[in-house]
């Protein structure tokens, strides 16, 4: 019998670590982070990283500088050796958040192949960027993958510029890189759903309430330390600020920005996430909460 993992996911500010924090409490668990940019140490506002963990351990937080790259691979890695340590000390691991490959990458124990960068195969895709825009090479790489267009953003350079270079040295399409292989856990999946016009409402007030709390303050250290061209700051929230210190924006602009690409992103996880027939959507945590109590209770 293979060991019961709970994986709470849904799009950007839907309430997955509050449930994930409360399911925790109910059934004595610890919760592994499947969110791709709080593994970066002085970046708390703009990944919306919990302040109050209410006594619930919480694993991979703040393991990385941003100047350090983390892979998919590494990620992995990571998560199912502490998946691991919890299970072994009789408690449940729930895996929350809302970076896709990541949940797939432990659910469905993806094989991941390192493709090795090509210097001159880089260049001169960032060259075409740069010429034709980042859009028109965007476009490009969903001519060759079309599922790119649900797991790649396409504002982000780098993982745009990284998405065609592996395509294309690999002759096969960035999306079906990964081998599923044999299950690792047991899983429940469980993913939350909130209608459309509450999600963007709960976007909006997130987008205002960092820029309260300080996110341009956090941004102005963090780049401080480590310059504006780490891969970390391409994240949502930290590329608008940085447009706004380098007087290309205004600060209202870089938040209606925010709050745009947000809700473009949300939705990239929906299409992404509603691909898997096997998560289980609920609209509350006593759905959420009767679901678990039966399937633990099955054995």
């Amino acid at each position: 019998m293979l060991n019961k993992l709970v994986v709470v996911l849904g799009p950007t500010a839907s309430g997955k670590t509050s449930l994930a924090i409360k399911l925790a409490k109910e059934f004595d668990g610890e919760v592994v982070s499947a969110d791709s940019r709080q593994i970066y140490q002085g970046m708390d506002i703009g990944t919306a990283k919990p302040m109050e963990l209410e006594g619930i351990k919480h694993w991979l937080f703040d393991i990385k500088k941003p100047n350090q790259i983390y892979t998919v691979a590494q990620f992995k890695k990571d998560a199912v050796k502490a998946i691991k340590d919890i299970q072994k000390r009789g408690k449940l691991a729930i895996l929350a958040g809302g970076t896709g490959l990541y949940i797939k990458a432990v659910v469905e124990n993806l094989d991941i192949p390192k493709v090795k960068a090509n210097p001159l195969l880089r260049q001169k895709i960032e060259k075409e960027i740069a010429e034709r825009g980042l859009e028109h090479v965007f476009k490009k790489l969903i001519e060759f993958d079309p599922e790119a267009a649900y797991i790649v953003d396409p504002k982000n350079p780098r993982r745009v510029a990284r998405a065609l270079e592996v395509t294309l040295l690999t002759k096969k399409p960035f999306s079906q890189q990964r081998k599923i292989g044999n299950p690792l856990f047991d899983v429940l999946e469980i993913g939350i759903s909130l209608p459309k016009e509450k999600l963007i409402e709960r976007i909006n007030l997130r987008v205002d309430q960092m820029i309260k709390d300080g996110l341009v303050k956090e941004v102005e250290d963090l780049i401080k330390k480590y310059g504006q061209n780490q891969q970390a700051f391409d994240a949502i929230g930290y590329r608008e600020i940085i447009d706004f210190l380098n007087k290309k924006t205004t600060l209202e602009q870089a938040a209606n920005l925010m709050k745009k690409n947000t809700w473009h992103f949300a939705k990239r996880q929906i299409t992404w996430f509603k691909k898997d027939k096997k998560i289980i959507w609920i609209k509350s945590l006593k759905e959420a909460g009767a679901l678990c109590q039966d399937w633990l209770c099955r054995g």
